[in-house]
């Protein structure tokens, strides 16, 4: 059984002083004035197409009465939602009772979270899928409650698989899709960016390699232990490297993001592409526009991830929103009330269908409606199953960041070097010998 958490979590003294830092950066307005009629819950989300604004109304109309639900919109870039949270966490900002959270900051913001109760636990977490239930947690405790996940899959053109000679009912490896796009002078859609899709790619390697980024989560700063100097580092490194040296990853790969890679895949130069399920409806929209050719989106397919190895499972990203109770919040039995009510299978669905963002629940993949829509949803479930979340610690900014000046740009990526650099300069950072 899954169970909540309990008690307060103790964080080191780096930690205790940049939330503190964060604290007196904090300017914020917060009501003391009693509430009038049914209480108001805010629900701070990251930015959509509208449909976490819907749930909100929904939820509010199944209340009865008990609340509303407003929503508050958070930044677009995810580094910027991390901070706006976790300032106002530190500040004690009782605004804040339903938060949707990034994976990778939880273990940050824990220590500001109302505890998820035994229960809401239970209830919530039944079919959840391995990677997602994965991403929700911090120090085998159940944190936050899943709401959608998202993860990269394959995409690629069956043409030029075929031309390559590759049998796409069977798991591909990175060195095959990179072998079959040089032989086809054909381009490979990554995310070269200094980002943190630079970090999701490094990460989805390590992982998918059999190795680790971090070692020993939940250590302080001065015990941390990286592994990206293993051989599954190195072999992410060379993969990196040769993509950029060869420039098999086209001239734009060292600025390219996710929408880049998209737009790149689509013209004659495509071939290969680990991007997520948001490609669909994008293509298909194209298609509706009339900026896309309708031959390109027959001749797309999709697959899991790479591997690295031929004999060991792919290990794709995990990406996703999970959904929190803020612990100075007014209303926190309420609030999680409104998570239960807002994660429901058939909510997971609506999401999905209008929004594109996947499931976490496995029971919403059986509504017909997302076969239909998304042909994939298959793959994407199955890799939502093997999927694996980035470094879970309170220092992710040191070390996501730390990776992105060091991994980019691609093509100066060094198996013997890049890797060893870059966990000196982040266990640096750490000591506070050097800067970000």
């Amino acid at each position: 059984m899954i169970r909540g958490v309990h008690s307060r979590r103790h964080h080191g003294p780096q930690f205790k002083a940049t939330v503190g830092s964060l604290a007196l950066a904090a300017t914020l307005l917060t009501g003391c004035a009693a509430e009038a009629g049914p209480p108001t819950l805010t629900w701070y989300i990251n930015p959509d197409d509208g449909g976490q604004a819907e749930l909100a109304k929904r939820c509010t109309e199944a209340a009865d009465g008990q609340y509303t639900i407003e929503t508050s919109l958070l930044p677009r870039d995810a580094a910027a939602q991390r901070e706006q949270l976790a300032r106002r966490l530190a500040a004690g900002d009782s605004s804040l009772d339903i938060m949707s959270i990034d994976p990778p900051f939880i273990p940050e913001l824990a220590l500001f979270l109302e505890p998820v109760p035994d229960d809401v636990a239970e209830r919530t977490t039944r079919n959840t899928l391995d990677g997602a239930l994965a991403g929700a947690m911090w120090e085998d405790e159940l944190v936050t409650v899943p709401f959608w996940a998202n993860t990269q899959i394959l995409w690629y053109r069956e043409s030029v698989a075929e031309a390559a000679g590759l049998d796409m009912s069977q798991p591909v490896t990175w060195d095959q899709i990179m072998d079959a796009a040089a032989s086809q002078n054909k381009e490979l859609g990554v995310q070269g960016a200094p980002a943190e899709s630079m970090t999701v790619w490094v990460n989805g390697l390590i992982e998918s390699a059999g190795g680790r980024i971090l070692a020993n989560p939940g250590a302080p700063a001065e015990e941390l232990k990286l592994g990206l100097t293993s051989e599954a580092g190195r072999e992410a490194a060379r993969i990196i490297g040769t993509i950029g040296d060869e420039g098999l990853g086209g001239p734009g790969l060292a600025t390219s993001t996710e929408n880049d890679s998209l737009t790149q895949f689509q013209t004659d130069s495509g071939s290969f592409m680990v991007n997520y399920p948001f490609v669909w409806p994008a293509m298909n929209a194209a298609v509706e526009a009339g900026t896309l050719d309708q031959s390109v989106l027959e001749d797309t397919g999709w697959a899991v991830w790479p591997r690295v190895h031929e004999d060991q499972p792919a290990a794709p990203p995990l990406g996703g929103i999970n959904l929190g109770v803020g612990a100075e919040s007014d209303h926190p039995e309420l609030a999680y009330d409104a998570i239960e009510c807002i994660v429901q299978p058939q909510h997971q669905t609506f999401y999905f269908l209008t929004n594109g963002n996947p499931p976490s629940n496995s029971e919403a993949y059986g509504d017909p409606r997302i076969e239909e829509e998304f042909p994939m949803a298959g793959t994407i479930r199955e890799s939502l199953e093997l999927a694996a979340p980035r470094p879970q610690t309170e220092y992710y900014n040191e070390i996501s960041t730390g990776i992105q000046q060091e991994w980019s740009p691609p093509g100066g990526v060094e198996p013997g070097v890049t890797p060893e650099q870059t966990q000196e300069f982040i266990l640096a950072v750490l000591r506070g010998e050097k800067l970000l």
